[in-house]
């Protein structure tokens, strides 16, 4: 592989916030502040609350038993401890939420924050919810989208980032 396409690769991660890039020494892995993981987590659950409330209603009912299957698997993948497979299906529900919205840019800016919140997730996600609390979570989203209440979801998509995100920030405090 050339140097271009790992030089593109790197501004990215930059630009995602994963690393900093320090002039004639290097790029190095970002070092969050608690208020940067707070923001980002309050950003997503805008994003995500916003994108699920626009798309609400083209939610079909195959498209709540994938979710529903999800989350059930969370919870079975939490209990094993196979925390990238705990990733990776969480990213791939909450992919399936803001799908459905049609504001190309609201999904685009949502994406753009997955990368950073699922490695902070990942390295905190035993001490944050138990594998139950993580199935319940998902399974109240869903129930919410069932009442087809867009108000109501977008608000507890929020809450649900904001919640996560302040409990990293306790995580993030006993480590240092």
């Amino acid at each position: 592989i050339s140097r271009a396409p790992i030089r593109e690769a790197l501004a990215d991660l930059v630009r995602s916030g994963l690393l900093e890039y320090r002039p004639q020494i290097g790029n190095f892995v970002a070092s969050l502040s608690s208020q940067e993981i707070i923001d980002s987590y309050v950003a997503r659950g805008v994003l995500e609350g916003f994108a699920v409330a626009q798309g609400i209603e083209n939610f079909t009912d195959d498209d709540l038993r994938r979710l529903e299957d999800m989350a059930h698997k969370m919870e079975s993948f939490a209990h094993a401890g196979k925390r990238k497979a705990l990733i990776d299906i969480g990213q791939e529900f909450h992919e399936e939420l803001f799908c459905h919205c049609t504001n190309a840019q609201v999904v685009l800016f949502t994406e753009q924050l997955s990368l950073k919140l699922h490695l902070l997730f990942y390295k905190h996600w035993a001490r944050v919810y138990t594998p139950e609390e993580i199935k319940e979570r998902h399974l109240a989203i869903i129930e919410v989208i069932r009442q087809n209440d867009s108000v109501k979801i977008e608000m507890m998509i929020r809450e649900h980032y904001i919640n996560t995100g302040r409990k990293i920030v306790q995580q993030e405090g006993q480590e240092n």
